[in-house]
């Protein structure tokens, strides 16, 4: 089973990024026609989602979560006087880890002929949800 890490920097606090491309090149490396690769954000305030990176959908994907999980909201989480043992320097982020929850960290996509079988309009998106930071991505092949 061979595991790749995407090392991925992120510049906004919000921010989708396709790593379709990276997943083809993946691919081509593993020398097999078909299988299946597991593509996991190794972050709690990331999510992995399969969509269309289309401008002004990603608006509404930042609008609509942004209504469920607003990050002015008094979250207990973000009470940080009430934990114990936190670095000085963490941040206020109970509604990126929220909204993670509701888009998830884990996809998977088949590939047969050598190529991941998506749709047209289908990407694979790394969504930013506490950026910016460094972010890093597990790609898994399943034979």
């Amino acid at each position: 089973m061979t595991v790749e890490r995407l090392q991925i920097p992120t510049q906004e606090s919000f921010q989708c990024i396709a790593i379709t491309e990276a997943l083809q090149r993946f691919i081509a490396k593993q020398g097999a026609q078909n299988g299946a690769v597991l593509i996991s954000g190794q972050h709690t305030t990331t999510a992995v989602i399969i969509n269309e990176l289309e401008e002004r959908l990603i608006w509404d994907l930042e609008a609509w979560l942004a209504e469920i999980a607003p990050a002015k909201r008094p979250w207990k989480h973000n009470d940080l006087e009430l934990r114990p043992n936190i670095p000085a320097d963490e941040p206020r982020n109970a509604h990126a880890h929220l909204q993670a929850l509701l888009l998830g960290n884990q996809v998977m996509v088949a590939v047969q002929d050598g190529k991941p079988v998506l749709g047209t309009y289908q990407d694979v998106i790394l969504v930013e949800l506490d950026g910016p930071r460094q972010r890093t991505v597990a790609l898994q092949w399943i034979a």
